[in-house]
């Protein structure tokens, strides 16, 4: 090739003039993209003089256009600029950038330049072998190799020691921001744009200080199909050659492949992982069921027993794996729970007795069916749920549990005192309780105080008030149903009080009102330990402590013939009677201030003391409320209290307008008539019915026999 003197050039860019478009020039200088794109071959009679001219004639077609759209045209000859150059310039105009302008980009330093490197770790570890390479095979020392992230900024810069300079001058080095936004068409900003390979060759650059450059650059593209950055080779103007391009592909498939095995590997690794991590959990979550759960597969085969299972049908010792389940429970022993399990149907929570080496028991069975990934039956799970267990967390959660203790009884009576310490006594024992005395004398207090002090503190405690249930569900709620035992009832069934107090203590408040049909039932369940639901033949054996209160004279009940005078002996193995509180009047003021702070601690309030009068009034009223009037009253005048002290306007007027001269014989008034005055005074005073039964802790049926009874029936008073 002869050498190209300035003479020659010279010409040459004449004859590119003569090729502009319009230009009825003889000569038609060699296509530049078809150069470029190695449509013509340079080997073959090609002149260095036609390379040149074809070189010259697009540097200045594509500076004439560029000269033409940043001086305001709308459009430009397509067939000189690519469409996407084109585009790229429109957007660079959008953006407001300066074509002749300054550089002025963003320039990361320090910890931001620091943690830019970290969170591209992995690209950069990655690519760094190829960039090596990539540079070592340029022919010449002017090309420069760049890494970019997927943001625009540079990660990594190849290059000759005597280009730093050039460079840093032009802001080309890590760190450095490269977007369309803040530097329009450019190698990396138009690459993120177009997410595809390109070249940008002198004026096709926006801004006109980079027209002396030629670049080359292609997307670095995941595994996932996302641009995470890109690879630049950037040359002086002359030096632009297809070659670039093609190196710069072929280092960024070299680069992908990488990522798609180093992608591949780490999902084999998680996936080693996660299946230790899955078998691991797998034996965790078995052996922390509380439940006992056998697993058997599609031929009946036990193929998992957790440590419950082991534990509840005695196969600690057993080799079950592999066995039929038939072996841990014999068919002919278990026809029920063969019945269930061979209709194939999901079940839950549906009771069922067991027979098993260790003996029998009741659970609950809950079986469901185990698929494969495909959607084909594997198996099935079986949960048993031992049914003394159910009941204990019924009771935990429905709230049967005993709240007060012997502590929480306030008292300096004598009499008292006595009847709190034979009770201490009589909570040692399992025997039957029978507590007597009138209403508000705090008998279910005393009741929980002894199942707290008893052996069976850890156990259930179920209280029941049998006036408030209605004859026809007394049996049911007492000792449960079976499924189907009635219209209505609860698929399952449903177990009774007595048996969720099981291994705990029942507390029967109001046994005077239960029916004498229900009695019967009652006295057998006492004596056999043991209760059979309505509607079923399955005996249940139950454990529980009775403690019953009444405030009647069960003698003259059994008199009458409205008590059972068995079951009345069964009852009252031991029997205790609380005095009214006309009868401990030294024990009412320290009731009275108990009262006072525990209220004014309720509703925020500071009540610093009651007034003596207050007192001597309290102590000389007959209270046939008793404790629970007390409390009421003490209740209502602290919500009324404007000051810090009970003062006598805040006592109730319909107990403070008592004759108190009259209390002595008043106390001497049978009970059934100072009920019948107590319920007459509260309907003078139009108390509702549902009022008057609340504050007699008595249900409404119980306070509608008591007013016929007393002839108060007809005496008006709100619902």
């Amino acid at each position: 090739m002869e050498n190209l003197n300035t003479d020659t050039i010279t010409k040459e860019k004449s004859k590119a003039d003569d090729a502009r478009p319009g230009h009825q020039g003889s000569d038609s200088p060699l296509d530049f993209y078809k150069m470029f794109n190695g449509e013509v071959d340079l080997e073959k009679g090609v002149t260095p003089q036609e390379v040149l001219r074809a070189w010259l004639a697009f540097k200045e077609l594509t500076l004439g256009e560029w000269n033409a759209f940043v001086s305001g045209a709308e459009k430009i000859d397509t067939s000189v600029v690519p469409p996407l150059i084109f585009k790229s310039w429109q957007r660079s105009r959008e953006y407001g950038i300066n074509p002749r302008g300054a550089l002025n980009n963003e320039i990361l330093a320090g910890r931001a330049l620091e943690e830019l490197f970290q969170n591209n770790r992995l690209l950069i570890d990655i690519s760094q072998p190829f960039l090596d390479r990539l540079y070592k095979s340029m022919t010449t020392s002017s090309f420069t190799v760049s890494l970019s992230d997927k943001n625009g900024y540079i990660l990594k810069v190849m290059q000759d020691e005597k280009y730093v300079d050039l460079h840093r001058q032009f802001n080309w080095r890590p760190g450095a921001l490269w977007t369309e936004e803040c530097c329009g068409t450019n190698t990396i900003g138009t690459l993120l744009k177009q997410k595809k390979p390109l070249q940008i060759i002198g004026a096709q650059h926006y801004k006109q200080i980079f027209h002396f450059l030629a670049t080359s650059s292609a997307p670095i593209i995941d595994p996932e199909g996302e641009v995470i950055g890109g690879i630049s080779i950037i040359s002086l103007l002359f030096g632009a050659h297809p070659h670039t391009l093609g190196m710069a592909i072929a280092a960024v498939h070299a680069i992908e492949n990488e990522l798609r095995l180093r992608k591949a590997l780490d999902r084999l690794q998680s996936a080693f992982s996660e299946t230790d991590i899955a078998y691991s959990l797998q034996k965790a979550i078995i052996a922390s069921i509380p439940e006992a759960l056998i697993a058997v597969n599609t031929a009946g085969k036990i193929t998992a027993v957790n440590a419950r299972a082991q534990k509840l049908f005695g196969l600690e010792n057993s080799a079950v794996a592999g066995e039929p389940l038939e072996a841990v429970f014999p068919e002919e022993a278990n026809r029920r729970f063969w019945n269930l399990i061979n209709r194939r149907d999901p079940l839950t929570d549906r009771e069922v007795r067991l027979y098993s080496s260790r003996g029998s028991g009741d659970f609950t069975l809950t079986c469901s069916s185990i698929y494969s990934s495909g959607g084909t039956a594997a198996g099935r799970i079986l949960l048993f749920s031992e049914i003394q267990r159910i009941k204990s967390l019924v009771n935990k959660f429905a709230g049967a549990k005993a709240n007060l203790k012997f502590s929480d009884i306030h008292g300096r009576n004598e009499q008292l005192r006595r009847i709190i310490d034979e009770a201490h006594v009589i909570s040692k024992s399992a025997s039957n309780v029978l507590l007597l005395g009138e209403s508000g004398t705090g008998k279910d207090i005393l009741a929980q105080a002894i199942h707290n002090a008893s052996p069976r503190r850890d156990g259930p405690y179920v209280a029941i008030n049998c006036a408030a249930i209605p004859r026809d569900l007394m049996a049911s709620e007492l000792f449960g149903y079976a499924e189907g035992a009635f219209t209505g009832s609860r698929r399952g069934g449903s177990q009774g009080k007595f048996e969720m107090a099981d291994g705990g203590t029942i507390f029967l408040d109001e046994i005077a009102e239960i029916p004498l049909d229900i009695q019967a039932v009652l006295l057998r369940v006492i004596e056999d330990k043991c209760v059979l639901r309505i509607g079923s033949n399955q005996i249940r054996t139950v454990d529980v402590r009775i403690v019953c209160a009444t405030n009647k004279n069960l003698i003259e009940e059994v008199n009458r013939g409205s008590f059972r005078r068995d079951l009345y002996y069964r009852l009252n193995v031991f029997n205790i009677h609380l005095p009214p509180l006309r009868e401990r009047k030294d024990d009412i003021p320290l009731l009275a201030e108990a009262f006072v702070k525990k209220c004014a601690c309720a509703l925020g309030k500071t009540i610093a003391g009651v007034d003596d009068k207050v007192l001597e009034f309290f102590v000389h009223y007959s209270w046939p409320g008793n404790v629970r009037e007390l409390q009421n009253v003490v209740e209502r005048m602290v919500n009324y209290a404007a000051s810090d002290r009970l003062t006598f306007d805040l006592v109730p007027r319909e107990i403070a307008g008592i004759d108190r001269s009259k209390s002595t014989s008043f106390d001497l008034v049978a009970p059934d008539e100072t009920e019948k005055n107590l319920i007459g005074r509260m309907l003078a005073l139009k108390f509702s019915k549902v009022q008057i039964a609340r504050k007699l802790n008595i249900s409404r049926a119980t306070l509608f026999r008591k007013l016929k009874k007393h002839g108060l029936a007809g005496k008006p008073s709100g619902d």
